[in-house]
């Protein structure tokens, strides 16, 4: 094959139809798009499991097949979203500068097939005329006769079946389309033969393979794993990643994984095992060990050699393994042809992680590279294989992906652990319509500093962004610049402006219901009632009584403003005046006591602003409320009202707003004070119930210990919450087993969760974080967000000080941080 030959004229493929590829010699084969576990997601028993699996289903393959698994690894750049179809996809400002800040990011494209190919039995190309005439058949009888390829095809249903049993893999059939391509799309022949990506249109290059292969203006180098004596010591499913490693927990990813996602270079992966006649290679080993025993007194190598065959037949034999034949190549690009030795010294490096010599082919390249042609498979020059069992040559598979987008419209936005790139991620939805979870309610651990709540407030700011109804009860001022960003609701307690609510306000086209009533009844026995005293019958009844009534009152003159302040007046005069007439005043219900009581919540008390606000009254249908308590939590008196008010705002929203609307709400580190408060049970009872009413609870904490010392808390919260996010645990890596134990987590998310931020990218700046949904489902994100996003999450003091001054400086939060972010690039930029 020359350089200036014509590629029909060489061409191996020599038909596509009913989704099959017929080579010019009779070779059948199929094809099939592969859906591989996202990496860094797999335990030690998952690796065991799915290895046990491609053995099963290789052994189903019939002789003279050839197993052929090809990943392709393409360098692409994230495009940026900033349109779609003549409209404005990116709706907001922080959207928007995200997909900005991602956009171009440099990323492997990652996509794998699988070729099964059915080689003609006992039949050789003919070579003369004389020859074709003593034939009684031209071409293979495969090729011809229904029969063999449905036997094929029974062959390879199986095979797919036994593999997506194991549930960690999908496969899917190439059609005819897929294979020979469209005038409008490459198909896979076509990306073979250019270099091309899944998604690339058809390019015509040059195909040179003289001195060097040479696709276009790519310059190619392959890399093999075809001899003994090239190959690891010891091989196995899976292999230890040192990076994410500590003294404590051994952190895993696949044997092949090096030369697979962790190379980070353009490359294909070629994986080939040759299936043949077990009783026929065993005869030739055996022929072979006589021949070598024979020589073996002339040279030690001999002697050695005997021995190896000696021992590889007693194993076939013994523990009846399935002999094969089996070969390994990388092949990696580059067009710039300086980049040449920084590329083989990659794929050298990722050999050398995996314990194989490299080896480059040159002569024998061209070769190998036309034989990893799609249906061209059977040419593969077999001097360049080796014989294995089928349990060894399986080691050799590339058995991971990179993280996959969800497609549900539901998510956050967060990073790929190896290149930045930004993926999708449902934490709510998807994991309950799949099973694996049963209420979207989530735990959030992490110390101070290990950026809790940046990744909270990116949580939130995108599940605001989605529609959703958000609740914070905050103690340290975490969620101010997001709550001013979105225009929400900030209650906070200071001398000058003392916290103000108004429960007894009810919106136009709303009603008193039950609920309503209940929390209005709750707070006023807490205001007056201490905790130890009991509530007779007959008082609950009487305020009962005079909520109805004022209620009543409020229908027929629309000139009162409903607030404790009207409430108290009604109650002082007309129903202190039907108490009297009804004689039930002081023997069942001590009126005057509950207004004496009361009397410093009225108009002129020392609490009179606490409940009769008239600003910030529409909690239902504002979007997004902040309660923050730093300066009341140990408040005696504030604290239990401020508490049943924020309880009722969230009930309120859980039973009224629709069910089609997401409702949240947060409970950063002052659950424990509500906890204190005699409030363990409500949070028990918010946490079972409030998946029923499309919602979820969080909690926010840093340290294990305050959920430990809440015997009722701790289960409602833990045992409850099927989404466990954790942050650097670095901290407590000695003390980690406690927490393992607590929270239910594995020996497998464990090493995920000591790997964190352990090998970070020096060049961007971000913190990782750990998420597992019901412990089936465990990953390590990149929390990595662009500058606008950071500065409307910082938490820093100097920093929010600046963004409230350029908010006031530009007359909005918006204008203030766009402003202070142009100044860092002008900084950078001089």
């Amino acid at each position: 094959m020359k350089s200036h030959s014509k590629a029909e004229q060489v061409f191996p493929i020599y038909k596509v139809e009913h989704d099959c590829m017929l080579s010019v010699q009779g070779d059948l084969t199929i094809g099939y798009e592969v859906d591989l576990p996202e990496i860094f997601t797999m335990s030690n028993d998952e690796y065991h499991s799915f290895h046990e699996a491609w053995i099963k289903a290789i052994k189903l393959l019939p002789k003279n097949t050839i197993f052929h698994k090809q990943d392709w690894f393409v360098s692409e750049q994230y495009k940026a979203r900033f349109q779609e179809n003549g409209e404005t996809q990116v709706k907001t400002f922080l959207s928007h500068s995200s997909e900005k800040h991602f956009h171009e990011r440099p990323y492997l494209h990652h996509h794998c097939h699988i070729f099964l190919t059915k080689k003609p039995e006992k039949f050789k190309p003919f070579t003369s005329a004389v020859s074709t005439l003593m034939r009684k058949r031209i071409v293979p009888s495969q090729t011809t006769s229904e029969e063999p390829f449905r036997d094929f095809l029974d062959n390879a249903g199986q095979f797919v079946k036994v593999l997506e049993d194991s549930g960690l893999i999908a496969l899917r059939g190439i059609n005819d389309d897929g294979l020979s391509g469209t005038p409008k799309t490459a198909g896979i022949l076509e990306q073979y033969c250019f270099l091309l990506n899944k998604t690339s249109n058809t390019v015509l290059k040059d195909i040179h393979i003289q001195d060097e292969i040479r696709i276009g203006n790519d310059h190619c180098q392959l890399f093999t794993l075809s001899d003994a004596e090239n190959l690891p010591p010891l091989c196995g499913p899976r292999i230890t990643f040192d990076k994410y490693s500590t003294d404590k927990t051994k952190f895993s990813t696949g044997f092949a994984s090096p030369i697979g996602t962790l190379l980070r270079c353009n490359h294909v992966y070629n994986q080939y095992i040759f299936i043949e006649d077990s009783q026929q290679t065993l005869k030739k080993l055996e022929a072979k060990k006589l021949r070598l025993q024979s020589l073996s007194a002339y040279s030690r190598e001999n002697a050695i050699s005997r021995d190896a065959t000696h021992e590889f037949l007693n194993e076939a034999i013994s523990q009846q393994r399935l002999p094969v034949k089996a070969h390994f190549n990388v092949m990696a690009w580059t067009s710039d042809q300086a980049e040449l030795k920084d590329l083989k010294n990659k794929v050298s490096s990722a050999l050398a992680q995996m314990d194989a010599q490299p080896k480059q082919e040159t002569d024998g390249a061209p070769q190998i590279w036309w034989s990893g042609l799609p249906g061209n498979e059977a040419t593969f020059p077999m001097n360049d294989t080796f014989d294995t069992f089928v349990e060894q040559a399986t080691c050799f598979l590339n058995l991971e992906t990179n993280y996959q987008s969800s497609i549900s419209a539901c998510g956050l936005r967060l990073g790929d652990r190896l290149s930045g790139k930004p993926i999708h991620v449902d934490i709510s939805d998807e994991p309950m319509e799949k099973g694996i979870t049963t209420n979207r309610n989530k735990f959030i651990l992490g110390p101070s500093g290990s950026g809790k709540s940046f990744f909270t407030n990116h949580l939130l700011r995108s599940y605001f962004e989605q529609g959703a109804h958000i609740v914070l009860v905050d103690v340290g001022h975490s969620y101010q610049g997001l709550c001013e960003f979105v225009g929400g609701y900030y209650f906070t307690y200071s001398e000058d402006n003392p916290i103000s609510f108004n429960p007894f306000y009810i919106a136009q086209g709303d009603y008193l219901d039950t609920e309503k009533k209940e929390s209005i009844k709750a707070m006023i026995l807490a205001l007056w009632k201490k905790e130890d005293e009991g509530v007779q019958r007959s008082e609950y009844i009487a305020i009962s009584d005079a909520l109805y009534h004022y209620y009543e009152k409020l229908k027929v003159n629309s000139d009162i403003f409903p607030c404790f302040d009207s409430f108290y007046d009604f109650l002082a005069g007309e129903f202190y005046e039907t108490m009297k007439q009804s004689k039930v005043k002081d023997e069942r219900f001590d009126i005057d006591n509950m207004l004496f009581v009361l009397k410093p919540y009225y108009k002129g008390g020392e609490y009179a602003y606490l409940l009769n606000a008239r600003e910030n009254l529409d909690l239902l249908h504002r979007r997004f409320i902040v309660f923050e308590l730093d300066n009341i939590k140990d408040h005696p008196i504030l604290f239990p009202v401020v508490t049943l008010i924020i309880m009722e705002t969230f009930v309120s929203k859980m039973r009224k707003l629709s069910k089609a609307t997401r409702k949240m709400i947060l409970i950063e580190e002052a659950w424990k004070a509500i906890a204190r408060e005699g409030m363990a049970e409500y949070i028990k009872y918010l946490f079972k119930t409030v998946r029923k009413y499309f919602g979820e609870a969080l909690v926010v904490t840093q340290d294990i210990e305050d959920i430990i010392s809440s015997p009722v808390v701790k289960q409602a919260i833990i045992n409850n919450s099927d989404c466990k996010i954790l942050l650097d645990q670095r901290k407590y890596q000695n003390d980690f087993p406690k927490i393992q134990q607590l929270l239910g987590i594995t020996d497998k998310e464990t090493a995920l969760i000591m790997s964190m931020n352990r090998n970070n990218d020096d060049k961007r700046k971000y913190k990782e974080v750990f998420i597992s949904l019901n412990g089936q489902l465990s990953k390590v994100y990149r929390t990595e967000v662009s500058r606008e996003e950071y500065w409307t999450y910082t938490t820093e003091s100097a920093e929010k000080a600046r963004v409230q001054e350029y908010a006031k400086k530009y007359g909005s939060i918006q204008r203030g941080i766009a402003a202070i972010v142009q100044e860092e690039l002008e900084k950078q930029l001089n």
